[in-house]
Order: C-alpha cells, then sequence, then structure tokens
C-alpha cells in the first residue's frame, strides 16, 4: 500500500516502504501548460530535502523541481525523454519523474497529505 504527500511547491512524493516517487501534480501540469522539456537526475545522485533536483520547461516558463525528502535517486523515469507531455496526459501517474531512496523518514512528516493540500491549492 502506497502513501501519497505532498509539498508548497507542488510535487507529489509516493511513499512505499524506504522508496519515494516522485512527480508534479495536476494543479502544477496545468499551471505549466504544454511540457517540452524535462531535466531528469542521474541515477546515484544524492540530494537533501529542498535541492534542486530536475527541470520542467514548458511553453510558458522553466521550473526547477526540488527533492521533497533527502535520499538517493533509484529510477528515472526515461519515457519523458522521448514524450515529456506524459506528465500533462497524466501526472500523477505515468507521467512520474524519478525515484528516491528515502535517508530521512522523519521529512516526511514536512509534507502535506492529500486533504491538506487540497486546502492549500484551494486558497492559490
Amino acid at each position: 500500500m502506497s502513501e501519497m504527500r505532498f509539498t508548497e511547491d507542488h510535487e507529489w512524493v509516493r511513499i512505499e516502504g524506504d522508496v519515494a516517487t516522485i512527480g508534479i501534480t495536476e494543479y502544477a501540469q496545468d499551471q505549466l501548460g504544454d511540457i517540452v522539456f524535462i531535466d531528469l537526475p542521474e541515477s546515484g545522485a544524492e540530494f537533501a530535502q529542498g535541492d534542486d533536483a530536475a527541470v520542467i520547461e514548458s511553453v510558458k516558463a522553466a521550473s526547477d523541481i526540488y527533492a521533497p525528502v533527502s535520499g538517493e535517486v533509484g529510477e528515472v523515469n526515461e519515457a519523458l525523454d522521448v514524450e515529456p507531455a506524459t506528465v500533462n496526459q497524466d501526472a500523477e501517474g505515468e507521467g512520474w519523474l524519478f525515484t528516491l531512496t528515502i535517508s530521512d523518514p522523519g521529512e516526511l512528516d514536512n509534507l502535506m497529505d492529500a486533504d491538506a493540500y487540497k486546502a492549500f491549492v484551494a486558497k492559490l
């Protein structure tokens, strides 16, 4: 069973054991518009919570993606190299960006659950 958490920067985190799958929310992809390029991190890269981890470019803007938790990059969604618009079509599914092996599970407490994120977006 996986658990979802969210950041104020509109990243989602799906937690399964000590692995976090990272992506951007439906709200974020909607705000960005048509995504044309994604610069993903290298497998094996290590990030602290809040570090710049990736960049998403759309027809409107380029946006940094921050590591929502500290950890080491496992998999990256290489399919996005060919079809970055997958994020527009399925941001919280097939449009995932990369996985992190979580090094400090306590950092998950800094993230919002689905209800808190929904309330956060409603105020924007």
